[in-house]
């Protein structure tokens, strides 16, 4: 049977392309030899229960431990009723415990423990009924919530001195979140926000991303099975966009060579993976839908918000926390500067936020194309002008992330223009009050492919600051030497109320950069 990317569910090596699971959790089995428990957090669909379910397996096979993945998720809609939650989830793990296991590894059957103490009471007679030391991985445990979640915590910590003979030699804990963010109802917080109850984790363990030549080695396995390469500026940019993020990457590979190239012989181009990545963004599917569900909670908001205006310093009694929280769901990337993990993120996030103001914009996207097929990037800004004048302060004021309002309505005003025709790529000036934007218009002339490339920067007024045009004026000069080009355009949303009204205030005027580029500066 042929393999392919999987998008849905755990790989399977006889069914998927995929990579060796414990790669990149290689600490795993000296915790598990010292008898640790640990927590493993990672993003939805990044190889948790992929690698834990291979490494139970292993185990197994290999005759040292009886080693087994079971599921938390049947406890969820119990918050408040332990006792249903516990009879839920038992009957859950017998049917995956048979499912994994030999017949003579079967755990025994459960004892009739009274409430809250249903799982401590399980694990004790099957630890001990065990022919070996009893691993057990804990999988969607932040599911659980309130005092479901808080009982099993405890029986897992009461329970964990009696190990190894009367309870599992090791345990992880695997989910979205560490510990401190699982969720618990309380009179003044929605999180534990400490380790506590659960103090016996010896680790907290996160699953990294892909590396770019284990983008490369994933879709190699792709070539050497049907014919059909990658050529290398495909798999530059694949990872680029995805910042191998491994839904990402598995994603832009399926759109590629299931539904644009079914063509074998063809190789995947970097237009095909740029065209991938748009389809990904229009369909929003679940993965992508779930991140940007996230968007409105307030831990995300106080970092998300500051990072795209550009304005993101740090600071605050819950910056640590909730920057980490960010992080744990796979919307920040782990490590400095602070920035949305990857294009594909930025983009949706953008799309999202702006969601409100596109539907605004009436005017037709190939109204821009010249009879040469080149955009009319002039005319283009002249329209959005004159939907500022109309449009903007309305749409501004009614936006969540007020901060960065005014850029996003310029932003769904290009995707509104420029979505399907070329590709808008942004950066983020973290602590630099700026962001940075490139439309890319691909053309043909002469029979050859050609692009166009306008660079834009965005910078904001606000109260009490000075006109930022100098500022400005430097900053977009360093972006444009980066890029190569020879002008650009300064876009300055002045948000001070002596300013006046939106109709006064539009205006174009000119200017050069500090190495005499010149600039179109749009006032708005």
């Amino acid at each position: 049977m042929p393999r392919w990317f999987n998008t849905a569910g755990p790989c399977r090596p006889d069914r998927n392309y995929m990579l060796p699971a414990l790669r990149r959790l290689p600490e795993l089995r000296a915790l598990i030899d010292q008898e640790g428990y640990f927590v493993v957090h990672a993003p939805r669909q990044v190889g948790k229960t992929t690698a834990l379910r291979s490494l139970a397996q292993e185990l197994t096979d290999e005759g040292r431990y009886v080693a087994v993945h079971l599921s938390m998720e049947m406890g969820n809609p119990f918050p408040q009723d332990v006792g249903t939650a516990e009879l839920a989830v038992l009957q859950e793990w017998r049917s995956e415990a048979h499912h994994q296991l030999p017949a003579e590894l079967q755990p025994p059957p459960f004892p009739d423990a009274p409430a809250g103490s249903r799982i401590s009471a399980a694990l004790t007679v099957w630890a001990e009924s065990a022919p070996r030391p009893l691993v057990v991985f804990l999988d969607e445990v932040d599911a659980l919530r309130d005092e479901t979640l808080l009982s099993v915590l405890r029986q897992l910590r009461s329970g964990y001195p009696r190990r190894p003979q009367n309870f599992p030699s090791s345990m992880a804990l695997i989910g979205l979140r560490d510990v401190r963010d699982y969720k618990v109802a309380s009179d003044d917080r929605d999180h534990l926000g400490t380790a506590s109850p659960f103090n016996i984790k010896v680790r907290s363990l996160t699953l990294r991303n892909f590396t770019a030549d284990e983008v490369a080695e994933l879709y190699a396995q792709h070539t050497a099975e049907t014919g059909q390469r990658f050529e290398p500026e495909a798999l530059a940019l694949a990872f680029e966009s995805t910042q191998g993020q491994p839904w990402l990457v598995n994603s832009l590979a399926k759109v590629a060579v299931e539904e644009l190239v079914i063509d074998r012989t063809q190789p995947i181009r970097r237009e095909d993976v740029e065209r991938a990545r748009s389809v990904l963004i229009a369909r929003r599917e679940t993965h992508l839908d779930s991140l940007t569900e996230r968007l409105r909670e307030p831990r995300v908001r106080a970092i998300l918000e500051p990072v795209l205006a550009g304005t993101f310093a740090g600071g605050g009694d819950t910056y640590q926390d909730d920057l980490q929280y960010t992080r744990d769901l796979g919307l920040c990337a782990p490590d400095d500067p602070v920035r949305v993990a990857n294009p594909i993120y930025q983009e949706m996030i953008a799309r999202v936020l702006a969601g409100n103001a596109e539907p605004k914009v009436v005017v037709a996207p190939r109204s821009f194309v010249l009879p040469d097929g080149r955009l009319d990037f002039t005319r283009m800004l002249e329209e959005f002008a004159a939907f500022w004048r109309e449009h903007g302060e309305v749409l501004a004021a009614g936006m969540t992330y007020h901060e960065v309002a005014p850029q996003l309505v310029l932003m769904a005003f290009l995707h509104r223009v420029i979505n399907g025709g070329g590709q808008v790529d942004r950066e983020y000036g973290v602590g630099r009050g700026r962001i940075d934007l490139l439309v890319r218009w691909p053309y043909q002339e002469g029979g050859q492919r050609r692009l166009q490339r306008h660079a834009l920067e965005l910078k904001v007024w606000r109260e009490g600051e000075k006109d930022p045009l100098e500022k400005g004026l430097a900053q977009l000069d360093e972006y444009l030497t980066r890029l190569g080009l020879d002008e650009g355009v300064l876009v300055i949303f002045d948000r001070r109320t002596e300013a006046g009204g939106t109709e006064s205030r539009t205006r174009f005027e000119q200017a050069r950069s500090p190495s005499g580029r010149q600039v179109t500066v749009l006032r708005a």
